[in-house]
């Protein structure tokens, strides 16, 4: 049996994860401010908001203090193990990775994350989350 593939099939799947989590985060904010103009009481459940708050918390914490997201350190490992060196492969490889992975300097990323979490905090003031009524 062929090692490397499995590895490689789990760093696609962290790949993956890692861009469903970046979708939340941004398509989230999007969500909560849509949804407020459009009356949708879903995107202010308490735990939706949390969870969004937190996800952005992590980024950010991440940016500031120079950790690498475990997600990526997983996925490197992933495939180093299956025998790649690059990105350069299959589909969700080349494409996937070229929405999260670009090159500016690290204070760019640190204060983009930053003004996007305060813009999250903002829409937890602006439009408050509320929990579910039994």
């Amino acid at each position: 049996m062929n090692q490397p593939l499995p590895y490689q099939l789990l760093a696609d799947a962290v790949l993956v994860l890692h861009v469903a989590i970046v979708l939340f985060v941004v398509v989230g904010l999007v969500l909560v401010i849509a949804g407020n103009w459009r009356h949708w009481g879903w995107v202010n459940h308490l735990w939706f908001r949390l969870a969004h708050l937190v996800a952005i918390g992590v980024v950010v914490a991440e940016s500031w203090f120079g950790v690498t997201c475990p997600l990526t350190t997983l996925e490197m490992w992933l495939r180093a193990r299956g025998g790649a060196s690059t990105y350069r492969g299959n589909f969700i490889e080349h494409w996937l990775q070229a929405l999260l992975y670009y090159d500016a300097p690290p204070w760019v990323f640190t204060l983009g994350y930053s003004v996007f979490a305060l813009v999250v905090a903002a829409t937890l003031w602006y439009f408050p989350p509320v929990r579910r009524r039994r």
